[in-house]
């Protein structure tokens, strides 16, 4: 084979390249607004709620006296908390009702979720009591002391104080095995007593003491110049003996229970409303147990004994670490003077346009409508518009609704006059209203005792809407004068909760709202409504019927905005139409202080909406929507949540405003101004989780611009449309340029 050449390998045939076929895209269909994930139960979000005013107490730049206040406002929500909401998911389970929200927890779910929540609230509210609050308070020099830290001189007054004063009053009751548990009252205060092992009978082995409320809880005692308390049922323990001589005590511990307190009546079975709500307010104090709290010290023995004998399980004991129910603790609020230990001062403002009521207050609202800001601005002139019509001869009739009213209501006083006046005087006396029912049934009788005509609106209806109509006769003829409010006519929580007021003389207004009181008297419902829009009527299909135009704008322009405040977002269908805006290019800002059943950011959903929560010195109370409209600014304001409850079980009613400077300084000041503050606002993350909103630029505390606001208008004419509308937050003259949203 020497010198044999061979041939070159062949080439591999050449392979067949496969091309593979066009690639199809399937459109993804878009997701299901109805997801269960794209929903916040809203149990869960009110605690989430709970837990940001629990943080105003935690927080060290907030004054010592205002965190109790917090820590006390914690636990007062708790207790409402227990008595309606985790009340109604016990009866949930009892009645083997499986029905779940848009969020899809059912009954069960929500109960371990809450009671979890719950005790992590409870622990950082005491622990911050206990850490920082009642610290802060002895460096000022007020003490809350033990029994057992008493001096001899204040040992001596106490036991002179529970001998005169409070032993007469006491009612012990020692717990027989044979006889059933005393039944204890709703939110009241106990001490339970263990009895020796020699205790007669053999058996016995608890007392029970109810702690009296007709006395106080804070007990003050001499202490070298300081002001220093003891609290009563710590009285009452250190003598507890005195009450079950012979019985040898062994221990003695504070519990408080909780109890199912809302009310479910027939409306349409009951022959006198009146009575019958009268009949359940005393009945509900009768309600199943829904919560112990008990001192943290006590033996697990009676613990459990507890829970047997109230029918409870063992997620709804709260072991508390110092003194149960933080707001009887408030009276210190009152008796403390130092500065620093509160909020500064601050003086609700009369606009100069109204001034000190020397003007005719009627010619103002005929001339332009007004508006007003409380309790920035003063509720007074409320209460002075409704007295002017009780004495004002050319009054003829007032008609009015009552909701909330408070104690000594100087309203109610002017409506009992005008009836006595000779003056046609109808109020419509909400006695449904949660908390208040006594309040308003005391009220309704001394009405029609002075001749009003007192009726309680609709039957399975509870009329929340805040209306005053005035007819009063002038050269023209008859005219008609409305008040429409957010808030409710008591002039004590108007200096605490944000609302505003609207006063107008324009006949459109003055129809609707005489169509509103017949709606409530006559069961009348009108052909057309020309401004109003009222629930349970036309409200829920106004709301989405305005999101779906605002969503239509933004598929055609590339421009929508909408900025909505209130208290609550729990309504799914109105939920479902704020995710179609936001998919449509919306840009959806929400200001809602509560709940909030609506996950924000959720890419291809929700990414458009933003969701803030204000918490601050003031209850954020108000309820504005704004609508950019095409350039229009559609604005409303309302005494209407965006609720199912709101919707479809309350007579609410919302109103336009149509002055164009009133509607600029809503939009342009204040929610504006809320949007911007970076101090009290906390954002919802889409884990539904809340956060401090990030500290950009300049710190922006809303509702101290407001206070500053309304002290400069005070002092000088208010500020003409396009001026500036905020001090500086600098020390020098600036002009800063108009918030625009």
């Amino acid at each position: 084979m020497d010198g044999a050449t061979t041939s070159p390998t062949p080439a591999p045939a050449a392979q067949a390249v496969s091309i593979p076929p066009p690639l199809v895209v399937v459109p993804l269909p878009p997701p299901s607004l109805s997801d269960p994930r794209y929903f916040i139960n809203r149990e869960l979000s009110w605690l989430a709620f709970n837990e940001r005013v629990l943080e105003e107490g935690l927080d060290p730049l907030v004054p010592a006296l205002e965190r109790l206040k917090f820590l006390a406002i914690t636990s007062a929500n708790l207790d409402e908390f227990f008595m309606i909401r985790v009340a109604g998911l016990k009866q949930q389970l009892v009645g083997h009702v499986e029905e779940s929200g848009p969020d899809a927890l059912s009954p069960g779910e929500q109960l371990a979720a809450v009671s979890s929540r719950c005790h992590e609230i409870v622990a950082r509210q005491y622990r911050a009591l206990l850490g920082d609050v009642l610290p802060n308070l002895e460096r000022a020099g007020v003490r809350l002391l033990q029994t057992s830290q008493l001096q001899p001189e204040a040992a001596q007054y106490v036991a002179a104080y529970f001998a005169r004063e409070v032993f007469p009053v006491l009612t012990p009751i020692a717990l027989d095995p044979g006889h059933p548990f005393p039944h204890l009252r709703n939110k009241s205060l106990n001490l339970a007593a263990r009895f020796g092992a020699n205790a007669p009978g053999g058996r016995l082995k608890y007392g029970v003491v109810p702690v009296p409320s007709v006395l106080p809880r804070l007990v003050e005692v001499p202490d070298a110049g300081r002001r220093a308390y003891v609290l009563l049922e710590d009285v009452i323990a250190r003598y507890v003996a005195q009450l079950f001589p012979g019985m040898g005590i062994e221990g003695c511990w504070a519990f408080r229970v909780t109890r199912n307190w809302d009310i479910a009546i027939d409306e349409e079975e009951a022959e006198d409303l009146l009575v019958t709500i009268e009949r359940e307010v005393r009945r509900r104090d009768r309600g199943s147990a829904v919560r112990l709290e008990i001192a943290a010290a006590a033996e697990q023995h009676l613990s459990e004994y507890l829970v047997r004998a109230l029918k409870l399980g063992a997620a709804d004991v709260y072991r508390i670490d110092g003194p149960l129910n933080i707001p009887d603790l408030l009276p210190l609020l009152g008796r403390i003077e130092q500065k620093e230990l509160h909020d500064e001062p601050f003086m609700p403002v009369i606009p100069p346009a109204i001034g000190d009521g020397e003007r005719d207050f009627f010619r103002l609202i005929r001339e332009r409508d007004v508006l007003l800001h409380h309790p920035y601005e003063s509720f007074d002139p409320v209460v002075s518009f409704i007295e002017a019509a009780a004495d004002d001869p050319s009054v003829l009739a007032i008609k009015m609704t009552l909701y909330r009213t408070g104690k000594d209501s100087p309203i109610v006083r002017a409506l009992q006059r005008a009836a006595e006046n000779g003056k046609q005087v109808t109020a419509l006396v909400e006695l449904k209203a949660r908390m208040d029912e006594e309040a308003n049934i005391l009220w309704a009788r001394a009405l029609e005792q002075s001749g009003v005509h007192v009726v309680y609106g609709l039957i399975g209806y509870k009329t929340h809407c805040k209306v005053t109509l005035v007819v009063r006769r002038e050269a023209g003829g008859l005219r008609r004068y409305v008040h429409l409010g957010t808030g409710n006519y008591n002039p004590v929580t108007a200096r605490y909760y944000s609302d505003l007021s609207l006063f107008t003389a324009k006949d459109d207004f003055g129809a609707d709202a005489t169509s509103v009181f017949n709606l409530l008297t006559g069961y009348s419902k009108p052909v057309q409504w020309r401004k109003l829009k009222v629930a349970p009527l036309t409200l829920k299909s106004g709301v989405i019927e305005m999101i779906d135009r605002e969503a239509e704008i933004a598929k055609a322009t590339g421009k929508g905005r909408i900025v909505a405040k209130m208290n609550s977002l729990a309504d799914s269908d109105v939920i479902k139409a704020l995710y179609r805006a936001s998919q449509a290019g919306v840009q959806i800002d929400l200001i809602i202080r509560g709940v909030c059943c609506l996950r924000p950011g959720v890419q291809g959903v929700s990414e458009r909406i933003r969701v803030v929560s204000i918490v601050d010195r003031y209850l954020e109370h108000t309820r504005i929507w704004f609508f950019e409209a095409g350039g229009k600014r559609d604005l409303w304001c309302t005494s209407a949540d965006w609720m199912p409850r709101n919707f479809i079980r309350r007579v609410e009613v919302a109103f336009p405003i149509e002055d164009p400077l009133l509607r600029d300084r809503i939009v342009d000041e204040i929610l504006a101004t809320q949007l911007a503050d970076n101090v009290k606002s906390r954002v919802l993350l889409e884990s539904g989780r809340y956060e401090r909103v990030a500290a950009n630029g300049p710190p922006l505390r809303s509702q101290e611009r407001f206070m500053a606001l309304a002290r400069r208008s005070g002092a000088t004419e208010p500020p003409v449309a396009g001026q500036e509308m905020f001090p500086s937050t600098e020390r020098r003259p600036a002009r800063r340029r108009k918030k625009r949203l």
